[in-house]
């Protein structure tokens, strides 16, 4: 009976020890991934911006082009706050939303 019960014992402190390694792990990947501030995601924010207002997106596509620049602005308040996440996330769709302006504004022309 003894043998059985050490047995378990060891069972469940290697359970632990791999709970407490996967804990470990997916806190360091949460620090990895949003500790960091969004360097690329904001150069692409503002790559995508220019390129929209090249393409003439502030006349031809006047409500995606100051959502983009809207969202921008809001990507930099979080950085300038640490927030790194939000700003990420603001920046993306400050880049999605200057695509789409440059999209409309590039139609616009060709028609």
């Amino acid at each position: 009976m003894h043998s059985t019960y050490l047995c378990f014992s060891k069972v469940r402190l290697t359970a632990r020890r791999a709970a407490v390694r996967a804990a470990a792990l997916l806190l360091a990947a949460t620090l990895v991934g949003c500790g960091s501030a969004p360097v690329q995601e904001m150069s692409e924010a503002r790559q995508a911006i220019e390129a929209a207002r090249v393409a003439g997106a502030e006349q031809r596509a006047a409500d995606s082009y100051r959502q983009a620049g809207e969202l921008l602005k809001r990507a930099e308040a979080m950085l300038n706050e640490r927030h790194f996440r939000k700003a990420r996330e603001s920046a993306a769709l400050a880049r999605d939303a200057a695509i789409r302006a440059r999209e409309t504004a590039q139609q616009a022309d060709s028609e």
